[in-house]
């Protein structure tokens, strides 16, 4: 049905006058154009379907045939593929929301110095902090989807448990998304993203993620529940097992604590990095 020039308007107008009560909005707009204008997001689904069936094929059944089934704290015995794959999907939230709180915010901070023009309209470095955490969780939510759809076509998650899984996936973005602006504004080159990468690394072999943490000694235990990312897989994992217990929301709350640290500390200096 062809539009006309007063739905146009219309449009146009309600659009405006979100711009003008949700300010940060005005960037995440600019982030879905510049990234629609670029056609990535094809790429970005594909690359997500292949990467989550490659980590799953290769971990889940090629590693776990050799390790068979795992033990969870309750009791509860399942196949190892069921027990890693909720894991690298929390994983994998973690590191989308890195890749563009920390890679893609310090090159537009830093080199392209995009948030210069911005900070000369009505829009603040809190609204600048906000309407990238909500381009970053879109990001997440893409690759998410992706990846659990992957897991649903091998049977590794519930239908049922999709609507749960997918915003614990969110709530993990959104805490190192926090993280990841907090440190980009303190990185000084790309260099620095090598102290990055291997912090990264770290957390991924030793969070949980491919054998559970009860394995470990006593005082890596210890060590590991600091670890943001364990208490993401912590939560998808029996969300997505249908294992969920009163503790599986004491890591929710651990998240949102890290979530809401991560955006004050952000905000702040992010004021400071970009008026001084």
């Amino acid at each position: 049905m062809t539009q006309t020039p007063v739905a146009d308007d219309q449009r146009s107008a309600t659009r405006a006058a979100a711009t003008v009560r949700y300010p940060a909005l005005a960037l995440t707009e600019r982030n879905v154009v510049f990234f629609r204008s670029g056609g990535a997001y094809w790429w970005l689904a594909l690359v997500g379907l292949a990467e989550a069936t490659a980590y799953l094929l290769g971990m889940g059944w090629g590693v776990g045939s050799l390790v068979g089934p795992v033990t969870l704290p309750d009791g509860t015995s399942v196949p190892y593929a069921a027990f890693v794959a909720p894991a690298l999907l929390a994983t994998a939230a973690m590191d989308t929301a890195l890749a563009e709180s920390v890679v893609s915010f310090f090159g537009k901070l830093r080199f392209a110095r995009i948030y210069v023009p911005i900070l000369n309209t009505p829009l603040r470095p809190m609204d600048v902090a906000v309407g990238e955490l909500v381009w970053t969780l879109a990001r997440v939510l893409l690759f998410a989807v992706s990846f659990v759809a992957v897991m649903l076509t091998l049977g590794l998650v519930r239908p049922s448990a999709v609507p749960l899984v997918l915003p614990a996936c969110l709530l993990v973005g959104l805490a190192f998304g926090a993280v990841g602006m907090v440190v980009a504004t303190a990185l000084r080159s790309w260099q620095d993203f090598d102290l990055v990468g291997a912090v990264q690394f770290t957390l991924f072999m030793f969070s949980g993620t491919f054998v559970p943490v009860s394995t470990y000694p006593g005082w890596l235990q210890w060590v590991v529940e600091l670890s943001p990312l364990y208490h993401g897989i912590e939560l998808v994992r029996p969300l997505a097992l249908g294992t969920a217990s009163a503790a599986t929301l004491g890591h929710a709350a651990v998240l949102v604590a890290v979530a809401g640290v991560g955006f004050v500390l952000a905000a702040r200096r992010m004021h400071r990095t970009m008026y001084s």
